[in-house]
C-alpha cells in the first residue's frame, strides 16, 4: 500500500512541476503569435527613442518622440539632431504624411515612396506602416526550438495572409517565457532575405516585456545596420485627440 501511495504522490508532483513546460510545448504557432501581440499591444503609448544609423561614412544619431493610439494612429516628432529637428510624421490608418520644416511643406508618403529609407536608416516607411498585430498579417507554424541570447525560444515560420504586404514570409525567434521576439528574418516572395533584426536588450515596463535595444539590418544596403534604443516608454498614457490631426504637423 505504501508503495502505491509513493508512486501516486511522485506522479502528482511530476505533473505539478512539469505542467507549465508541457503546456508551453504544446502551444500552436497561432497561440504563440497571439501572446506576442498581446504583450506588445496597448491602447496607447508614448515613446522616446534614438536611432543610431551606421553608414559607410560613419554613424549618426536621430532622436524622436512618438505617440501611438490603438492599432492605426501614430504621430512622430524628431527632436535631434538640429538638421532633423521639427520633422513630423502622421499615420492615420493606411495613410502617412510628413512635414519638413526646411521646406515648410506637408507631403503624403505613398506608392514607391513607402519603400524609401526613413532618415537614411535601415527601416523604410513601409515598415512603419505595417499592422502592429502579426496575427492580422501572417499564418504561423512552429518549426523548431532553439536557444538565443541564453533564452529558450520557439522558432516560428510566418507566411503572409495577403499579397499586398511588405514581406511575404518571416522567421522569428520567440522567448518562451516572455513572449518577446528576440530575432527575426524577413523574406521576399521568392525567398530572398531582405532584412534582419537582433534584439540586444529586453526590459520589463509596466508588467510587460519590451525590447529596448535592437539592431535592424537591410541586407541589400551597405553599412552596419541601424540600432534602435528606447529611452523611455509610457503605456496607456493620456494623449489628446488633436495630436492625430494634419493640423498638428505644423504646430
Amino acid at each position: 500500500m505504501n508503495l502505491w501511495k509513493n508512486i501516486i504522490l511522485f506522479a502528482l508532483i511530476f505533473l505539478i512541476t512539469s505542467g507549465p513546460s508541457i503546456q508551453a510545448q504544446t502551444l500552436s504557432g497561432e497561440q504563440i503569435l497571439e501572446r506576442v501581440d498581446n504583450n506588445y499591444g496597448s491602447d496607447n503609448k508614448i515613446m522616446v527613442a534614438t536611432m543610431v544609423i551606421h553608414g559607410r561614412r560613419g554613424s549618426r544619431e536621430v532622436t524622436s518622440k512618438t505617440w501611438v493610439k490603438g492599432d492605426d494612429r501614430s504621430f512622430t516628432e524628431y527632436l535631434a539632431p538640429p538638421r532633423e529637428k521639427g520633422t513630423k510624421m502622421l499615420k492615420l490608418g493606411d495613410q502617412l504624411w510628413m512635414f519638413s520644416p526646411s521646406t515648410d511643406r506637408t507631403i503624403q508618403i505613398s506608392g514607391h515612396m513607402l519603400r524609401q529609407s526613413v532618415m537614411g536608416s535601415d527601416l523604410s516607411y513601409e515598415d512603419m506602416m505595417e499592422d502592429p498585430k502579426l496575427q492580422n498579417m501572417y499564418n504561423a507554424q512552429v518549426i523548431s526550438e532553439e536557444t538565443y541570447m541564453d533564452r529558450p525560444c520557439w522558432v516560428l515560420e510566418l507566411t503572409s495572409l495577403k499579397e499586398d504586404i511588405a514581406y511575404h514570409s518571416r522567421k522569428i525567434w520567440v522567448d518562451k517565457e516572455r513572449y518577446v521576439v528576440l530575432k527575426e528574418d524577413r523574406f521576399a516572395k521568392g525567398g530572398k532575405l531582405l532584412k534582419t533584426t537582433e534584439v540586444k536588450k529586453v526590459e520589463q515596463i509596466d508588467d510587460r516585456w519590451v525590447p529596448t535595444h535592437a539592431l535592424f539590418k537591410d541586407v541589400l544596403k551597405n553599412g552596419e545596420g541601424t540600432e534602435f534604443r528606447v529611452e523611455s516608454m509610457e503605456f496607456n498614457a493620456e494623449i489628446p485627440e488633436y495630436i492625430f490631426t494634419k493640423a498638428a504637423l505644423r504646430r
